[in-house]
Parts: structure tokens; sequence; C-alpha cells
């Protein structure tokens, strides 16, 4: 797995960090709207988007006084590549298993 593929996974190894990526699939939000409904200060939440942020998961834009932040889809792109190719050996492997055990069913069956 490659260093950013690496601090991807890490960085939603956490909950609330899944969580907040989930909630800005739906658009752009400020640091206060996405700690909105978390019995957390803003400050903890803004940790956690620090984390995603190093990740390259997000990013942070300066309009004014807001700081929306906005979700980085071309991170999930490498991530899902990633698991389809695994999805895929298993997905051969368990054929082959099918295979091997109709051979067996129909050995047993003669």
């Amino acid at each position: 797995m490659t260093d950013s593929l690496s601090r991807a996974f890490a960085a939603l190894a956490d909950p609330t960090r899944r969580d907040l990526v989930t909630r800005l699939s739906d658009g752009d939000a400020t640091v206060g709207l996405l700690a909105a409904p978390y019995p957390v200060s803003v400050q903890a939440i803004s940790k956690h988007l620090k984390v995603l942020e190093e990740a390259g998961l997000v990013s942070r834009g300066r309009e004014g006084h807001r700081s929306p932040v906005h979700l980085e889809a071309e991170v999930f792109d490498l991530m899902t590549k990633w698991i389809e190719r695994y999805r895929e050996r298993a997905e051969a492997r368990y054929l082959r298993l099918d295979a091997v055990l109709a051979e067996l069913s129909e050995g047993t069956e003669a």
C-alpha cells in the first residue's frame, strides 16, 4: 500500500472522521456546520478535519471569514481502485473453489 493510501485508510479508521466524510459527500460545509451535531468542541472537529486534510481526503478553502471544507474525490478513486483489485482476486479464488466443489460433488454422486 502506498503512503497516501496508508494515510487515507488510517484517517478513515475513526468513526467520527468517516461520518464527517459522509456528510461532506453532500457538499462543502464549514467547520461550525460540521461540528454542530457532535457533543464535542469545534476544536475537536477541527483536529479530525486536520487528519483528513493531511491524508488528502479533504481540503479547506478560504472565502472571507468562512472556511468551507471540501471532499477530495480523487483520493477516494485511488482507494476504490486498490480495493477493487483485491475484490477481483478474491472473486476469482471463489470461482475456482466453486469449480472444485462442483467436481467433488459430481464424484460423490456417481
